[in-house]
Formats: C-alpha cells, structure tokens, sequence
C-alpha cells in the first residue's frame, strides 16, 4: 500500500479516536440530500391523541432533585382538568404510593389556550430501581414506567443518549427512532425542542404536536433539558414579552435542588457524571445569577464520587460552520477559564445544524493585546460536541469554514444523534450515529479518558 495511503489512513483512525493531532481533522465526504423537509403533517400517527375522552398526553419525565431520587411527572389533559394524582409502585397491582401535582394553563398570542398541565413530584424513590405510574381516571387511565438513575459512584456505568434541535419533521422522527434503539438511560437535550416559533404567531399547538411525538420515549426515562434560542419565544408584536413561556409552563427542571434561581441553569448528578446545564439565552456576565451559580456549582464537583463533569449549552463555543459562527464567544470568554482549570471532560451544545467533535483544546492566552488567537491543544481542556441535527425543518447546516481547523476532529453535515457510554472513572465511549437514510450508522466515535484521574491522557 502507498506510504501516503497509510498515513492518511493513520490520520483518520486517529481523529476517530479522538487522538490530538497537529493536522486538522475529518470532514466527512457522505452528502446527505440537503432538500428541506417541512414538519409532519398534523394528523400523522405519531402526533395521534390516545384513546379516551380527556387521556392524558404530552407524559414526560424529568428528574425531580440532583440525583434522581425524585421523579417529576408532567402530562396534559386537554378537554378538563381531571384528575392530579399519579400513583406509583413496583408494580402494576403494587401502585402504593401517590404524588399530588398542581395543575396551569396559559394562553399564547391572540387565540392559543393550552390544555391543562399538570407536574406532580414522585418522592422517596429507590436508586437503580424500576417503577410503574398511572395517571387519569375513568376509560382514560394510562400506565407508564421508568428506571431511577443509580446511586451517585465513581464507577458507575451509564448511558447518555445526546440530542439537539430535534424539531418534528420526518428527519426527526427518524433520529428519535434511532435513539429508540440504543438502550440508553437518558437523554442530555441541548436545546431547541419544537420549534412552532417558526410558524406564524409562533403557532403553540406545535408544543402539544411535540409533546405528542416525544412521549413514546421521554415518558420512560428521564430527559435532562437544556434551553435554546427557539424556546425564547419572546414576540412583543403580539402582546408575548415573558422569555420562555411555553417551555418554562411545560418542562420543568429540577433547578432548585443545586441552588439555582432559574430553571435554565442548573446541575445533576447521575451514576459517575456531574452535568451542568447553562443557558445560552439568559444573562452571564460577571455578577449576574447564572455566573455566580456557576461559580459556587464547579466548587461543589466531587470528582472522587462522580468524576465524569459533562457541561450543556446552546451555542457552541467551538464551532467550524459558517452558521451561527462565533455566536458563543461571548460566553467562551466568561466561562472557559473555569472550565480548563476544573478539567471538564466534555462541551455539548447544538444550534449549528450539522455534526462536529473537537479535539481537547482552549483559547484562555488570547488578550487583546498579545495576538495570540488560535486556539491550540490543551490536555486539560474539554472536548466539544456539536450535536444541533436532530432533524428540524430549518435544514442541514452545510457550510464548512475551510481550511478546517486544527482544532476540529470530525464533521459532518447529516442529521442524527449522539451517545456517551460512561464505562467506569477512567473510560467512556462516544458515538455518533448518522441517519443514513433510514438506517443506524456510527460515523464517528472516540474514547475520552477521565480528566481527573487520567489527567495526562491525550484522548
């Protein structure tokens, strides 16, 4: 085989590997259609009501409090209020215990009324341990059931499944499908769920579509939300000037439990990860609440008990695409110091409609007045993902800066999804699965070494 073969095969067996490496990295030659796709139509089966004069719909879950002990149940009941109970057990003739749950409604614009919604906190719960709920009344009674994270520990394993600007087209359905099948344990959101902002008077039954679509997985295990420039929903021309109303009204987090004032910033810690989750979209300049949470929050990381730190925002800080390029700098800037010297292992965001993975790098020496503006290799520095293809009806973002930086390992310009298989302290495996039209592909995976107790790894 030619010598120039085997190193370029070399090259690429090393950017799988999430080895750094001097020369940049892999852009990927597969070319996926790049023909929009609007949304599902309405009456398409996924977006299907259940059975039954007022069902319960929209079922998902979240945790309830750091570490999964506590489980927040929300649904909708679209005709009534009904019933606010959710009674809970080992099994189906064992449902002992009930939660109690309050019950909203909000409008939206000149002639949107959601249906009623309801959050109730399931309490008491057994680490690693699985449990069935019921919620509604009458002909209308469904049965879900989920698995609590287990007990908080250095060599727990679990899996992550990865998601960004999921949206509700076919593409999107394919991706959810897909996760469908990964057996992971629960999924890190990074932002952008619905997007009914892009429809005129940003059209809310478009929340109750998606609510619809993702049941059939996030009413069995818990999904960790990170919020996106599409949940802003901040439209004054029609009277709607509170940030975030449908999210907030719909999704809670469990905020509260790590000391936060807002539901967008917050943490978690599930089997041997610490996840922290920013907003990109509320203040975080010095002194504001997100800053100072953030700060008092990384000097709370025990990595001797979860020694995986994983860190979710919207906008990239690392991003190789003409779109949305440099829109997180900003927060780059505030934050990246701090993260480096804690040694996270690994940046998700989405927002840029394509597929990228980084080497370990940082750009803490640049000043204005050294020049020193490239970024550059940096052991104690996070990998990033950029996991914003979930499938949305805003299509593929396709436009790749080039030459492709040193900094970039992988990209891609293809809708799919994400894991992250934490195996013990030391190892965990990253895979990125394309949608290759209609079949399950791993296009892309590494092997990230612990930052904490194998600090001078190179992966």
């Amino acid at each position: 085989m030619p010598m120039g073969r085997v190193l370029a095969m070399l090259l690429l067996l090393a950017a799988r590997a999430g080895v750094p490496c001097a020369t940049a990295g892999v852009t990927s030659p597969y070319r996926r259609s790049l023909q929009m796709l609007p949304d599902m139509p309405l009456d398409a089966d996924v977006f299907r009501p259940p059975p039954g004069f007022n069902a319960p719909e929209q079922v998902h879950i979240t945790l309830g409090d750091q570490t999964g002990r506590a489980m927040i149940v929300s649904w909708v009941t679209p005709e009534h209020a009904g019933s606010n109970v959710v009674r809970y057990g080992l099994s189906a003739h064992h449902l002992t215990f009930t939660a109690e749950g309050t019950v909203q409604r909000y409008t939206f614009g000149p002639s949107y009324k959601s249906g009623y919604i309801h959050h109730a906190t399931l309490t008491d719960l057994e680490y690693g341990t699985r449990y069935l709920y019921r919620i509604g009344f009458g002909y209308a009674v469904r049965t879900f059931s989920f698995k609590t994270p287990p007990k908080p520990g250095p060599d727990v394993p679990f899996k992550f499944g990865l998601i960004g600007d999921l949206g509700q087209t076919y593409h999107s359905n394919d991706t959810l499908t897909h996760y469908e099948a990964s057996n992971a344990d629960a999924v890190l959101f990074i932002g952008d769920l619905s997007y009914a902002d892009n429809y005129p008077q940003h059209d809310n039954n478009r929340w109750d579509s998606w609510g619809r679509f993702t049941e059939r997985v996030v009413a069995y295990q818990p999904w960790i939300w990170t919020t996106g420039n599409h949940e802003l929903d901040f439209v004054p021309e029609i009277g709607e000037t509170e940030p975030f109303k449908p999210f907030r009204n719909r999704y809670p987090t469990p905020f509260a439990a790590s000391g936060s004032t807002q539901p967008h910033w917050y943490s978690v810690r599930m089997a041997s990860a610490h996840v922290i989750v920013l907003s990109s979209y509320s203040a975080y300049g010095k002194y504001t609440p997100q800053w100072a949470w953030l700060k008092a929050e990384l000097a709370r990381v025990d990595r001797s008990v979860t020694p995986w730190l994983v860190v979710c925002v919207h906008s990239p800080w690392y991003n190789s695409n003409d779109y949305h390029y440099m829109e997180g700098e900003t927060m780059r800037v505030q934050f990246e110091q701090w993260l480096v010297d804690a040694r996270a292992d690994l940046v998700l965001a989405g927002h840029v409609h394509s597929y990228e993975r980084t080497h370990r790098v940082s750009n803490v020496a640049y000043d204005v007045a050294n020049g020193k503006a490239t970024p550059v290799l940096n052991g104690s520095a996070p990998a990033y993902v950029n996991i914003g293809d979930g499938g949305n009806i805003e299509g593929l973002a396709d436009k790749f800066r080039w030459p492709q930086p040193d900094y970039s390992a992988f990209r891609e310009a293809s809708f799919g999804h994400a894991t992250l298989e934490i195996m013990n302290r030391t190892h965990a495996l990253y895979q990125w699965h394309r949608n290759d039209d209609g079949v399950k592909v791993v296009a892309d995976e590494a092997w990230f070494t612990n930052r904490h107790f194998l600090p001078t790894d190179t992966n």
